[in-house]
């Protein structure tokens, strides 16, 4: 079933909220502006635009006014697919052969597609993302030609529009093919920098092999995330928000260690990553550490780990600033570098929890510091 329905009309905005007044229904003017509304129906919301034509187009946005042709609205859309409409009797109208495309699962510009793609330079991911998502076999010859020539005019576009795309296209079940492809074309060097399509294909091969849902943030960190830098880089080009950020940071220092491993790190090492890392932080770096290796997406061992990870609680450092202070230890830089020592043995010790057990390694600790003081 479609996930929603748009509806399409020859009527103005302001007939369309004052036609959904008289029926007793809510009316908000999302996009008036554009000649968009949307009529809540039963808790359900419906956009109802009015038709349009283009006046002027930049290759960023449109200036549109209203029209009364269907064909004419139709055929100032980017792909044959989405050209599609459906009166209310039932009839599809296809007026630029969108349902032979969908048959062939083929993603193609309606007529010129340099032209298409003039008007709004983001239909250069759009064509890539949808064949990502709908397409099937080769790409539209016309089609990639054109994103090629005009690859380096998505400069001009706002970052977040550009992130927005691409998050989409991460998650699409063609997304690694479509990538490689896109490096190829040039188009990933010019939105941001460089790309690993095989690491990307390998994360979604162990996705697939451990029946995980694909998670665009860690695709965007296989794709394009080696170390903290490459965080910082892609916040910059992509307007990233500070979770996503910290969270492909936090992958990539995580993963510094575990580069170039083709087995999973043993447990006691995994406990140090949860511990010292977090548990989302940890996965992810497992994850990507996995799909760096030789190893098959299905592979025992890794997945064992993986499983560990999920299955082992947090662990909790037993001691406080109190039990030290307790003991002798003067509160301030003392105390800092005490808990820092104490924590440090703790790992090493494999995290016991006896808070006895931790506290002997602190005085094993201190009395080795003592010792070497003299």
């Amino acid at each position: 079933p479609p996930h929603e329905i748009d509806l399409a009309t020859t009527a103005l905005p302001d007939a369309v909220l004052a036609a959904a007044r008289d029926a007793g229904l809510k009316g908000v003017p999302t996009g008036i502006e554009h000649g968009t509304v949307t009529i809540v129906v039963a808790g359900t919301p419906f956009e109802v635009t009015t038709l349009r034509e283009d006046v002027e187009t930049d290759g960023r946005f449109a200036k549109v006014r209203f029209g009364g042709d269907f064909e004419q609205d139709a055929k100032r859309r980017d792909f044959t697919i989405n050209a599609l409409s459906l009166s209310f009797d039932g009839e599809i109208h296809d007026y630029t052969g969108g349902l032979a495309d969908i048959e062939a699962r083929r993603i193609r510009f309606i007529g010129d597609a340099a032209t298409r793609i003039r008007e709004d330079y983001l239909r250069i991911l759009r064509f890539f993302r949808f064949n990502a998502s709908h397409g099937e076999g080769p790409f539209d010859r016309e089609g990639l030609h054109e994103s090629i020539v005009a690859r380096e005019n998505l400069s001009r576009l706002s970052r977040e529009r550009i992130r927005a795309e691409l998050m989409k296209l991460l998650l699409a079940r063609r997304s690694p093919d479509v990538l490689r492809a896109m490096s190829h074309a040039g188009v990933i060097e010019v939105i941001l920098g460089i790309g690993y399509p095989s690491r990307l294909q390998r994360l979604a091969d162990r996705e697939a092999a451990l029946g995980k849902s694909a998670d665009a943030v860690l695709r965007l960190a296989a794709f394009s995330v080696l170390t903290a830098e490459d965080a910082e880089r892609l916040r910059e080009r992509l307007r990233l928000s500070n979770d996503e950020f910290a969270r492909l940071a936090a992958a990539a220092r995580t993963l510094a260690p575990l580069h170039g491993r083709d087995a999973p790190p043993p447990a006691s090492h995994l406990r140090e990553m949860l511990f010292l890392c977090g548990a989302r932080a940890a996965a992810d770096a497992l994850a990507l550490a996995h799909a760096e290796s030789a190893a098959a997406a299905d592979d025992q061992e890794w997945r064992e780990a993986a499983r560990y990870l999920e299955e082992t609680p947090m662990p909790a450092f037993p001691i406080k600033g109190a039990d030290l202070i307790a003991r002798g230890v003067a509160p301030g830089k003392q105390l800092g570098d005490a808990l820092r020592t104490l924590q440090a043995e703790w790992i090493r010790a494999g995290f016991p929890r006896d808070p006895a057990v931790v506290l002997q390694l602190l005085e094993n600790a201190m009395a080795n510091s003592d010792r070497e003081a003299r």
